[in-house]
């Protein structure tokens, strides 16, 4: 099975539903959705052949529309990052091929920067701003000239989209899915929390992300839901479009929650038709289940996934948080997951040499959705993939009742309000300034953005943070959530062992122990 026949057969019982509520009033019915990703994959098409097409977009109809396109064309729709910066973004999609981009008016400015740097051969351009930009075309006039008969060549292929995560070199990678893949990490969703066509789901959290595609829009879609695209998160909308919508479904990181459950807390807003909240990405406290069930809905899933395998590979449902809380469950419907004795990056861990319950070990696991490498980067794929496994380098502990609880990383990766932070990239980019001589990134825990990214700078003693922070914020290629919160500047050389790594736990104990 397919995605794309998946959602063809949607479109044949739900036509006339709703498919996409936006947070400004438009509705789209599903003879709508796809009539227009029709329309887009067909101009596509026609304008890049088989080639990829990045967009760079918030939550939005264009956004979904290009998801479906991709399935439509057979050549994968390129998911960038609106948080990221044009110089980051322009080779996140030279390294995917991509051959066209599409922007909307919140992201003109960047995408404008990035057609000056790259090479795209087609432009298109969503929204009402005028640009000042040759070549680039109007998203509706796009479509409006566009055929509603899918092309008779279409599907070219069995690529659908690309994602980017990140290694420990924090050099993006790409990831490519064919529609097989995605309708694996949807239909077990739509499982996990029983989601049919009467459900209404709230979108929050940016599609580009694995989890809020393959584990929130395609199972919805799938089912024939309606989802309710918030473009940009704000705890007070979010909560007034679950009133507004009496949405059932639910999608936020962490520290989501956390602004969620704060607002609710002063403001009450009726939260009662919400029958299932989905959460991941980060540690999830005990303290944090419980304000969430008390504020917004007793149904928190705590989920558990990486890019490379798709949306999850595990789930908790709510009832296991009562004698087993902080769990992120057991593995999910496809998948099976093993913990086993951690290996250094280099090197692969042994499938064989699973710990007993109460230790802590690598989780691993194999399943028929994951994806099968990177693009263009042979080197990470060889220390990600190994026989029918992927390593997921997160460290966890088994309970005797076999429910696994993440307690921290293989490598110094560290999650900071849901998104990854690659203290490599950072250290990188402090390296710029002038007087720094070296740096030390971490995260240290924090109630709100589960770790806060702090750096460790040695310098020679004519800068303080808050010139380290005016820095970062002015850095061409650095995202605002991955720019240190806390400094410790010193002028001594950070302490290395005898092959020259820097001892990090003594680092930190020094400065913030």
């Amino acid at each position: 099975m397919n995605y794309l026949s998946a959602f063809e057969r949607t479109v044949r019982c739900y036509g006339d539903e709703t498919a996409v509520v936006t947070d400004d009033g438009r509705e789209f019915t599903y003879d709508e959705f796809d009539r227009r990703s029709t329309r887009l994959a067909n101009a596509l098409s026609d304008r890049l052949g088989g080639g990829r097409c990045a967009v760079l977009a918030l939550n939005g109809p264009a956004a979904v529309e290009s998801m479906i396109a991709g399935h439509k064309r057979g050549s994968a729709t390129v998911q960038l990052s609106f948080r990221g910066m044009a110089e980051e973004l322009v080779r996140m999609a030279e390294n995917a091929d991509a051959e066209g981009l599409v922007f909307d008016d919140a992201n003109a400015d960047t995408a404008l920067e990035m057609l000056d740097r790259g090479e795209f051969g087609t432009a298109i351009h969503v929204g009402d701003r005028e640009l000042d930009a040759d070549g680039v075309e109007s998203y509706e006039d796009v479509l409006d000239g566009a055929a509603d008969t899918l092309h008779a060549d279409l599907p070219a292929g069995e690529e659908c989209t690309v994602f980017y995560t990140s290694g420990t070199t924090s050099r993006p990678k790409a990831v490519p899915f064919d529609g097989e893949d995605m309708w694996y990490g949807a239909v077990q969703v739509v499982m996990e929390h029983g989601v049919d066509e009467t459900d209404t789901a709230i979108v929050t959290t940016p599609w580009y992300h694995m989890v809020t595609s393959d584990a929130w829009l395609y199972p919805h879609f799938l089912a024939g839901a309606t989802v309710v695209l918030h473009e940009s998160f704000d705890p007070a909308e979010a909560l007034e479009l679950v009133e507004e919508h009496d949405a059932t479904g639910l999608l936020a990181v962490p520290t989501q929650l956390d602004a969620l459950n704060d607002v609710q807390a002063e403001v009450g807003y009726d939260t009662g038709s919400l029958e299932y909240v989905r959460t991941g990405g980060a540690i999830v406290t005990e303290e944090l289940v419980e304000r969430t069930r008390s504020l917004l809905s007793e149904g928190l899933y705590n989920t558990y996934g990486m890019t490379e395998a798709g949306p999850d590979l595990t789930f908790a449902h709510p009832s296991a948080q009562d004698e087993h809380p902080g769990t992120i469950g057991k593995e999910a419907f496809t998948w099976e997951l093993r913990v086993v004795e951690p290996a250094p990056v280099d090197e692969h861990p042994d499938p064989e040499a699973t710990v007993d319950p109460g230790e802590r070990g690598e989780i691993i696991a194999r399943g028929p959705g994951k994806s099968d490498g990177y693009i263009d980067n042979e080197a990470a794929q060889r220390k990600s993939y190994f026989g029918e496994w992927l390593r997921t380098r997160d460290v966890a502990r088994v309970d005797e009742d076999g429910y696994l609880y993440v307690v921290d990383r293989v490598d110094n990766m560290f999650t900071c309000g849901g998104e990854n932070v690659y203290p490599a990239e950072v250290e990188h980019a402090l390296g710029g300034h002038e007087a720094v001589e070296e740096a030390l990134v971490f995260g240290l825990e924090d109630d709100h953005w589960g770790r806060k990214v702090t750096a460790v700078v040695v310098a020679d003693g004519s800068v303080d943070g808050e010139d380290l922070d005016e820095f970062c914020r002015e850095h061409g290629s650095l995202a605002n959530y991955k720019r240190p919160r806390t400094y410790a500047v010193r002028t001594e050389p950070l302490p290395r062992t005898d092959t020259g790594t820097v001892e990090r736990g003594r680092v930190i104990d020094d400065h913030f122990g």
